[in-house]
């Protein structure tokens, strides 16, 4: 390259920030949250500079996938969020703990494997708490088409989970 890298990192972060920010802002509503998450993509994004190979994948594409997998490692680390009913029989608190982390481990698994579109409903319907009405305005889809891609979500995740 040309430039230095300080300079390639300074034109990366001039071109992929409002994209990346704006990304991030339509899944995650916390302005901090944001922030902290952008910032974790850079982080990656610059860490990982070097082995980027730009015959396997251009940089936009290379830094989109950056933000999407730090987005889904969020609502991982945010699993508390996630409220899961499941019967217990042990009252031993370390092994409620273990399955607790376990099934959550199993749901960010599953959430994984969803289609994008599917995935957003979901986190933004269920950890957002945003209503399907607000999800279908926000996508830019009809209500209707959110309600079948949302009841789609969640039997693929019933089968994932199973």
């Amino acid at each position: 390259m040309a430039m230095n890298e300080t300079l390639d990192k300074e034109k990366i972060y001039a071109d992929y920030h409002l994209k990346v920010r704006s990304y991030v802002a339509k899944r995650i509503q916390n302005t901090y949250d944001i922030e902290d998450v952008v910032s974790q993509v850079f982080l990656k994004v610059y860490k990982n500079l070097e082995g980027f190979n730009s015959s396997k994948a251009s940089v936009s594409t290379w830094i989109y996938t950056i933000t999407r997998n730090t987005v889904i490692d969020f609502f991982r680390i945010q699993s508390d969020f996630f409220q899961l009913k499941a019967e217990i029989p042990s009252n031993d608190k370390v092994d409620e703990e273990l399955l607790r982390e376990e099934l959550l481990d199993e749901l960010a698994s599953a959430l994984e494997k969803l289609d994008e579109r599917e995935r957003d409903i979901i986190i933004l319907h269920y950890y957002s708490e945003k209503t399907l009405v607000a999800i279908a305005e926000l996508m830019h889809i009809s209500y209707p088409y959110v309600k079948i891609l949302h009841k789609n979500a969640i039997n693929k995740l019933k089968e994932f989970m199973t």
